[in-house]
Formats: structure tokens, C-alpha cells, sequence
């Protein structure tokens, strides 16, 4: 496997043209997913002053395993992944998108890989939406594996920058197959830390999917 398996490969735009664009936004699919996907998602939110960019995933999967997992077993995915935002993000502030104009959504593994990025990068956005998915973390935990977090250790979140007044989406079934309600919570705590405004919407019963409040939160972030 390649050191960098996300570096090379699609990336759609759709949307606004930067010339007339009032932001930008990465958005990142879930596994099996794909760009088209996303573009998807984007014409029923319905907001044509925004530009898209929606990267692929080698393989449909931007990292093998669950992201609860020991972070080793995920690479170099994980890296790769979070080098392939990086990227796309550099290339839209230079054209005029820094962070205050750019927004990061993501759905699943895309979710994970958005939110994760997000704090990594440790600066205000315009928004940052994970719709079922939660942070990676920052190194393993060295407590045990807990029923809360379907059977994997606590990560650390080590995360030295802030997210002043960023306003954040996450959405998540209670009993989401893939995703803990535990690291949602985490998660919300973690953002709320760094000094983001976070809007937690926790949906009754079980389920991965993308909910029709979600998309009205969406829209009035990305408007407001």
C-alpha cells in the first residue's frame, strides 16, 4: 500500500464559482461513499453561493478500520486523509477561502474525517458539520475497552488550537452501529473546550443516516 493512498485521486467541484462564491466547502463522504454523493447532498441544501469541493477516498474508504480503533491500524489512511483536506484547503486560500470563509462537512467516515481535521487545524471556520461521526483522537488511551465505546479503549484529544466561535453540526443516532452516543458526547466536549458554538442533535433509536433536521441546521449555519 502507498504511504499516501488519498493523494492522487478525484476531486469534484460544483457550486459557485470562487470568483462568486461567499464560501467554500470541503465536503467528505462516508466509506463506501463517494464524491457524487456529496454533490448530492449539496443541490438539496440548495445554496448557490457556495463553492464545492468534494475529494474521493481511495478504494470508496479513507481508512480500513472503525475509527475507534488503535490509531496504527488506520494508517497510513488516516494521514493521507487528513493531508488530502489539508491540500484542498490550501488551494482555496489562495484563492481567497481561509478558514473564516470555508466551511468542513462530512458524513460517516467523512464525519470523523471532518471534525478530526477541524480541531487539528486549530483555527476558527465558517462551520464545521459531522453528520454521524465523532474525533479520532490523538493518541490511544491506555484504559480498557469499554461497552460504551463497542468494546475499544478511550482515546487522548490532545488538541493545542481553538476554534473560537466556529459553529458546529453534529448529528447522530442514540444507538448508531458505527458511531457511540459516548464519543458523540466526547466529542461535543472537546469542540465546546476549543470555544465552538456546538449544535449536538441526537435522533431516538437506532440508525445511520443523514435526518431531516440536519439539513435544516445546515442551512441556516451555512446562511447565517
Amino acid at each position: 500500500m502507498t504511504d499516501d493512498p488519498h493523494g492522487q485521486t478525484r476531486i469534484l467541484s460544483a457550486g459557485a464559482p470562487l470568483a462568486q462564491a461567499r464560501l467554500a466547502m470541503i465536503m467528505l463522504h462516508g466509506r463506501g461513499g463517494s464524491p457524487e454523493d456529496m454533490l448530492g447532498l449539496a443541490n438539496h441544501l440548495g445554496i448557490s453561493d457556495i463553492a464545492i469541493r468534494a475529494p474521493e477516498a481511495a478504494g470508496n474508504s479513507w481508512w480500513p478500520d472503525s475509527f475507534l480503533a488503535p490509531l496504527t491500524r488506520n494508517e497510513p489512511g488516516l494521514s493521507s486523509a487528513l493531508n488530502r483536506v489539508a491540500a484542498i484547503a490550501e488551494a482555496l486560500a489562495a484563492d481567497g477561502f481561509g478558514p473564516e470563509r470555508r466551511v468542513v462537512l462530512g458524513f460517516s467516515q467523512g464525519a470523523c474525517l471532518a471534525v478530526e481535521y477541524a480541531v487539528r487545524a486549530g483555527t476558527p471556520f465558517a462551520g464545521v458539520a459531522a453528520l454521524s461521526g465523532g474525533l479520532v483522537g490523538t493518541a490511544d488511551g491506555s484504559g480498557p475497552r469499554l461497552p460504551e465505546l463497542y468494546d475499544h479503549a478511550e482515546k487522548a484529544f490532545d488538541y493545542p488550537g481553538r476554534l473560537d466561535g466556529t459553529p458546529v453540526l453534529l448529528g447522530c443516532h442514540q444507538r448508531d452501529p458505527h458511531i457511540p452516543l459516548a464519543r458523540i458526547r466526547a466529542t461535543e466536549e472537546v469542540l465546546s473546550r476549543m470555544g465552538a458554538r456546538v449544535t449536538t442533535q441526537i435522533y431516538p433509536g437506532a440508525g445511520h443516516g443523514i435526518m431531516a433536521d440536519e439539513i435544516t441546521e445546515l442551512r441556516a449555519m451555512l446562511n447565517g
